[in-house]
């Protein structure tokens, strides 16, 4: 039922103001969720069908796979720290975001020009990931400065929800144009690109960017030093450890797909809808789960999220795979993304200070995505040499022990004294 009306917003943008009216969200987070859902309309639209391209049209192997698929989640991280410092010395954290949308309209376009070479893709993909990283930690900041302390984990899953509406989205839109012009991966990119600008069109003229627990104007910019010290405040210190840890051990979703994909033997063509499947799962369950996490508790949510990425490692690790198992599969990964990107998010937005809200947001993306950018390239480099089948049983016995090792750390994180 959630996901019928879920899908009606999608094309009402009133609806989503009047449900977050009723889950008490500001309006703020709604528009820069409409932001994020154009935005995503076209990343995604790209990103489901790179393995695609890649691997059937290309010939790609699963190392290189790998090597797009890291640089697609890492290369981010090169500027995540410095546009989330900027953002709070600047105090123009809506500027500095729209930045980072208007580097990845850009990308876009250069997509087109790329050709049918690995290494133009792969550099244009880094150049794409740099604009989502400057606008990540800015963007994430206003809905936190935007939001009560009390309900962070329900703001960010409403954000993610309409995010994750725009992943549902992209792929379907891909998947249509594929489907009336076989091979045009143009096209795709052409389009891709029309939803990249509308969405830097709704960010300048809707959000908000002087936001409710913005800090006041009479009180000093933070410092490049007290940026930097956040990593000296032992509750900060602990949570990205436990970050890191996870990270390295989750595989994503591109690398499961192309792995789902060999098992059944699927057409190429049907590739993009298991983004689908995965983005209706997240969309449906990120603001139930983010309201979770605010009641109940947001470590025990996160640490519940990545335990679901068992189900997609133990149908990888099956002799034999039905369509049924795999839907359960996609829908446990839709889970896992709901109860751990906007929760994680909520539990840094609740450490950090007012005046670092984006310095410190930049700084946990940057190790979650180094750690995606390795976790993709040593898959792919274990899937290359000992089988498919043994890296899952490597990465499912590292996961097992990520988890184990971060409990402890995150618990303390929620103890700990504020600077120690």
């Amino acid at each position: 039922m959630y996901q019928v009306e879920a899908s009606k917003a999608l094309l009402k943008p009133k609806l989503w103001a009047r449900r977050s009216a009723r889950l008490n969200v500001p309006r703020n987070v709604v528009m820069l969720g409409m932001v994020s859902m154009l935005t995503d309309v076209s990343s995604e639209m790209v990103a489901t069908i790179l393995p695609l391209y890649l691997v059937f049209s290309l010939g790609a192997s699963p190392l290189a796979l790998g090597a797009i698929d890291g640089t697609y989640r890492g290369a981010a991280a090169l500027v995540q720290v410095a546009s989330g410092f900027v953002s709070d010395r600047w105090r123009k954290p809506k500027e500095v975001a729209g930045a980072g949308y208007g580097i990845s309209a850009v990308g876009k376009v250069a997509l087109v020009a790329a050709g049918n070479t690995i290494g133009g893709i792969g550099a244009i993909v880094a150049f794409d990931r740099i604009g989502k990283g400057i606008r990540t930690a800015p963007r994430d900041a206003l809905i936190s400065l935007s939001s009560s302390k009390a309900g962070l984990a329900t703001s960010f899953g409403v954000h993610r929800a309409m995010d994750s509406a725009g992943a549902m989205l992209g792929p379907l839109i891909a998947f249509g144009i594929l489907l009336a012009a076989p091979a045009r991966f143009d096209a795709v990119f052409v389009v891709s690109t029309l939803f990249a600008l509308l969405g830097v069109a709704v960010l300048i003229l809707t959000v908000q960017g002087k936001p409710k627990r913005a800090p006041r104007e009479d009180v000093p910019a933070p410092s490049l030093r007290a940026a930097a010290g956040l990593v000296k405040d032992r509750r900060f210190a602990l949570l990205l450890v436990a970050a890191t840890v996870l990270s390295l051990t989750s595989v994503s979703d591109a690398m499961l797909y192309v792995g789902l994909q060999r098992k059944i033997d699927f057409a190429p063509a049907v590739f993009p809808l298991l983004y689908v499947i995965t983005a209706v799962a997240f969309m449906g369950l990120a603001i139930p789960v983010g309201q979770l996490a605010d009641r109940v508790g947001r470590v025990p949510v996160l640490l519940a999220g990545y335990a679901l990425l068992f189900i997609a490692y133990g149908a990888l690790l099956m002799s034999s795979l039905g369509y049924g198992l795999l839907v359960l599969c996609l829908l446990g990964l839709g889970g896992y993304f709901a109860a751990t990107e906007g929760v994680l998010a909520a539990i840094a937005g609740a450490l950090l200070p007012e005046d670092l809200q984006a310095s410190g947001l930049g700084m946990l993306t940057t190790v979650v995505s180094i750690g995606n950018m390795l976790s993709s390239l040593v898959f792919g480099a274990l899937w290359l040499e000992l089988g498919l089948h043994s890296a899952v049983l490597v990465f499912g016995a590292g996961l097992a022990l990520a988890i184990l090792v971060a409990v402890p750390l995150l618990l303390r994180s929620q103890r700990a004294p504020l600077h120690g």
